[in-house]
């Protein structure tokens, strides 16, 4: 499972994170707020576990502010605090669990465990934006009752936009989620992939789905239908 785990106290952040790596599972590790929800937005996690009280942005806002643009993912809010009203505050930001430090380790794994299955029980079997759509099961996507065929790359970019329809994506968070941290990829070769699949999935005669952001990177709009 990829986590994202925001705790601003070193010590304990250090722990948390080599626990959950041994694990087995992916994990980035961020000290601020605002750097944790940026890499919330673009990085793809299927779960979250947030410090309440964080620098920059605290993890309530943070787990506010990504329901509020669709984020699916789990989230776990971390806190000292106990107080039934803060508890009801954070399911209602849209955290899926709660837990009070301190903590034993153990509960949180069993915590991440149960979301975690809760969360792939729901999973969604389609996503869409406009008309395209993609079925995450078969990997096969589908505009106007057409299938597409699309190679792994492609279908990779379709599903990194879709899922982050109508926010900016920079080219480095693209590319590195296409081919991954140690490959050297120019840009050309995203332009490159970006144009096979705009002419794969796009309307004839009409704005393709996915906008070219000068100076930053790519969007994948769903205005266009």
């Amino acid at each position: 499972m990829k986590i994202l785990l925001a705790e601003d106290d070193r010590r304990f952040g250090k722990l948390l994170h080599h626990m959950l790596e041994k694990e087995k599972h992916q994990v980035a590790w961020e000290q601020d707020g605002e750097r944790a929800y940026d890499e919330a937005v673009f990085g793809s996690y299927d779960m979250l576990v947030l410090d309440w009280m964080m620098p920059g942005l605290e993890g309530i806002e943070i787990c506010r502010k990504l329901r509020r643009q669709g984020f699916q993912g789990g989230i776990i809010m971390v806190t000292a605090r106990d107080a039934v009203d803060d508890v009801v505050a954070g399911l209602r930001a849209g955290a899926d669990d709660y837990i009070v430090k301190p903590f034993a380790f153990d509960e949180l794994v069993a915590r991440i465990d149960a979301l975690g299955r809760r969360k792939l029980k729901t999973y969604q079997e389609t996503i869409t934006c406009a008309y395209l759509a993609l079925h995450l099961e078969s990997k096969q996507a589908e505009a106007n009752g057409k299938m597409i065929p699309l190679t792994r790359q492609e279908y990779q970019l379709c599903e990194y936009f879709m899922r982050n329809k109508n926010l900016v994506l920079p080219r480095e968070k693209i590319i590195e989620h296409i081919w991954g941290l140690d490959e050297d990829i120019s840009d050309n070769a995203l332009d490159a992939l970006v144009k096979r699949v705009r002419k794969k999935i796009d309307r004839e005669g009409e704005r393709s789905l996915i906008e070219t952001v000068r100076g930053l990177g790519y969007r994948m709009n769903d205005g266009h239908v």
